[in-house]
């Protein structure tokens, strides 16, 4: 990746890391979007519990996902927790790793294609975009999304008709999935048509409710982002868990982690 942040990360920052060296109580990583600054990882915060041996979780090379624990700028000290990144932040930040170095690709196709040293027109680029966005990935997003233009960006009319249509060509529409189990019974004399009034409370057009047997309902819902998604969830099962409840139904919903 081109992209690498100035200075210091911030104290809770989620970072990506590749591990340098291992020792027997610790592990020094370089952090690779921070200039390769060093950072260490005390065997504490590798992982939970009783650690025998610290080569069975990290090893020299391996990309790992790391929360910032306390930063020394004087030293340039940088403490480390691999234990304290749960599955979803792991998982969202290398996802975003994998959407920039595409956004990146995309930056070097356009590039050749206008007869542009790639550097540099990185470059220019990113001097624009970088003044609204974090990253060139969230803004090729909101490209696709019809949320901006890169001409609004102060991007020439060229370059920017050239890079909207490789954006377009290459890169969907956001879209995040989640899922739950519905368990719904009831032992009434008319149970089984309670059961479908109850379903029926919960009928969207985004939102597939799949029956998977013995009182078992599996939701799943699609949306733009983690956020959508969760709300249009609630508003789906919320009738549902209503509805059951006052009629004395048996009623329970747990979401599915990734």
């Amino acid at each position: 990746m081109l992209f690498l942040k100035e200075g210091f990360p911030e104290e809770s920052e989620i970072v990506i890391c590749t591990v340098t060296s291992v020792r027997y109580n610790s592990v020094f990583a370089k952090l690779n979007e921070y200039n390769n600054k060093s950072g260490m990882i005390h065997i504490s915060e590798v992982s939970p519990g009783r650690i025998r041996n610290i080569r069975d979780y990290v090893k020299e090379g391996k990309v790992i996902v790391c929360k910032v624990l306390k930063i020394n700028q004087e030293r340039g000290y940088i403490d480390l927790s691999l234990r304290r990144v749960n599955e979803g932040q792991r998982r969202s930040k290398l996802e975003d790793m994998k959407k920039e170095q595409k956004a990146e690709k995309i930056v070097e196709f356009v590039a050749k294609s206008l007869k542009k040293d790639f550097k540099k027109f990185y470059s220019e680029l990113t001097e624009k975009i970088f003044k609204k966005y974090d990253l060139l990935a969230s803004c090729f997003e909101d490209v696709v999304e019809k949320k901006i233009t890169l001409e609004e960006l102060g991007i020439d009319k060229k370059t920017a008709n050239e890079l909207t249509k490789i954006i377009e060509e290459r890169i969907k529409p956001a879209e995040v999935d989640i899922k739950g189990n519905l368990n719904l019974v009831s032992e009434a004399p008319d149970g089984v048509e309670l059961v479908k009034q109850a379903i029926k409370k919960g009928i969207r057009d985004d939102v597939k409710i799949l029956y998977m047997g013995a009182g078992n309902y599996r939701i799943n819902v699609k949306a733009s982002d983690y956020k959508e998604a969760e709300k249009i969830l609630k508003q789906s099962t919320s009738p549902i868990i209503d509805f059951a409840e006052k009629n004395h139904m048996h009623v329970e919903f747990k979401r599915i982690e990734k």
